[in-house]
């Protein structure tokens, strides 16, 4: 049964877990506090065979809680270093849920500046693994402040590679979906541009509508995103962030 009590936050969370669905035996990637707790309560519900790490190089049995230190005791299965990472990458065996400063109608992702390349107005993290990470397993992407600067018509940089941009030679190209504090987001269109899969409870259309700097596709009525059950909620209160670190990534 789906809770009505359920906070912003844990509605995103819930909604991230959902991009993992169906993925079976990979690696999941999360960046970010709720995103984290997504692919951890992904692990514990309805995708029990995601491999999770530590945040560090260890393979854990059970999905730790966010912010657990390394005084909390984990049971490890693997290794997983950073060379290690780079080949699961290339296998096409992982799925990364990875912050955008900038995105655009096609999906291609900025982490890397803002401005003109030549003179930005501010340098930021990079591209990162962005490049590497859309051509060569599914990405999706976690924005916690939905609005026009971040929804870009079209990105000042491209970190990660957009449907309209996307080499022949990528061996993978699935921008799978975008999270945002208002809604999900996908391109399952004709031509790959971002539509609208649904609004979080208390969301209306028009309110995405006017914090996006473009048009977004939608087909026939939006439907609300679904909230959790009640095992869900126990989960994510009581096991994989019971310091609630996920109100203070997202406020509304």
């Amino acid at each position: 049964m789906a809770v009505v009590n359920a906070t912003r936050a844990e509605v995103c969370a819930v909604a991230c877990a959902e991009a993992w669905r169906g993925d079976g035996e990979i690696v999941a990637s999360p960046i970010g506090t709720v995103p984290t707790i997504g692919a951890r309560l992904a692990a514990l519900t309805f995708e029990p065979d995601l491999v999770l790490t530590d945040g560090d190089a260890l393979m854990t049995a059970e999905p730790l809680p966010v912010g657990a230190g390394p005084d909390v005791p984990r049971v490890v299965e693997g290794w997983l270093p950073f060379g290690k990472m780079f080949d699961l990458l290339w296998w096409g065996r992982r799925h990364v849920m990875m912050g955008a400063t900038q995105v655009d109608r096609f999906g291609n992702q900025n982490i890397a500046c803002i401005g003109p390349w030549e003179k930005p107005k501010a340098m930021l993290l990079g591209v990162r693994g962005a490049p590497g990470n859309t051509v060569n397993h599914p990405t999706s992407y976690w924005v916690p402040n939905h609005s026009p600067r971040v929804f870009v018509e079209k990105v000042d940089f491209v970190s990660g590679v957009g449907y309209d941009r996307v080499p022949a030679a990528a061996a993978v190209h699935d921008i799978r979906v975008v999270v945002s504090n208002l809604g999900v987001f996908d391109f399952a269109t004709p031509d790959h541009s971002m539509r609208i899969r649904s609004v979080h409870p208390g969301v209306t259309v028009d309110e995405v509508q006017a914090a996006t700097g473009f048009s977004l596709t939608r087909d026939g009525d939006v439907p609300e995103t679904r909230l959790p059950t009640e095992e869900e909620l126990r989960l994510i209160r009581d096991v994989v962030d019971p310091q609630s670190l996920r109100d203070a990534e997202v406020k509304a």
